[in-house]
């Protein structure tokens, strides 16, 4: 069986914090032998024929002050809605960028304290992704969310920072499709990290239907 195609967005020449260079090698070899990724960073490629042939779409995309237009925000909402995946990573979450990818992504990032080490819990060990991940620490940066109201997610993975529990992974179904965030990522040393590499690898299968 030939694997699916995913479709990965990052960015590789206007970065600001993130690059995708050898990010985008490692999600790719953590997403074989059941897909093929083609790494990008142009947006045209969001329509809806190319999606249509896509099983999976992972962001990774660089934080921007510029929208996508509304024909690729619209085609990635119908793409996902309609039975497709979303893998978003780390700074991925700025498709919140446009309000309605930020409906759909769950909650909203706000901010970051310093880099630092993380203690992560697993805190719905049942759930697909998380199967065969433990607790773990991490370096990485600790993002703070706001957690859209009325929206239900499962909460994957949390961490305490400055006297709080804070989510750090969730996932959900959005109409017949499935998103999953992962806020650990920063760099390309993160992606060491077992658990993580678990959780991108089981994360997008799970996303995509295939678990």
């Amino acid at each position: 069986m030939s694997p699916y195609k995913a479709l990965a967005f990052g960015s590789y020449t206007e970065v600001k914090y993130h690059p995708f260079q050898e990010v985008d090698r490692q999600i790719g070899q953590l997403l074989e032998p059941e897909f093929r990724v083609d790494a990008t960073e142009d947006y045209g490629r969001m329509n809806k024929d190319e999606l249509a042939d896509c099983k999976l779409v992972v962001s990774y995309t660089e934080f921007s002050e510029d929208k996508l237009s509304a024909a690729q925000s619209g085609a990635l909402l119908a793409y996902v809605a309609g039975g497709g995946g979303l893998l978003v990573v780390h700074n991925g979450i700025s498709l919140q960028r446009n309000q309605e990818l930020g409906g759909m992504l769950g909650a909203r990032f706000t901010h970051h304290p310093a880099y630092t080490a993380l203690h992560m819990s697993v805190a719905a060990p049942e759930h697909p992704v998380m199967q065969g991940v433990s607790d773990f620490v991490i370096e990485d940066e600790p993002y703070y969310f706001e957690q859209h109201p009325y929206f239900e997610t499962t909460v994957l993975l949390e961490y305490p920072h400055d006297g709080a529990m804070r989510q750090a992974a969730w996932c959900h179904e959005f109409g017949a499709g499935r998103v999953v965030y992962l806020m650990p990522g920063h760099h390309l040393p993160s992606f060491s990290s077992e658990p993580l590499r678990r959780m991108i690898r089981r994360g997008g299968l799970w996303a995509a239907g295939l678990l």
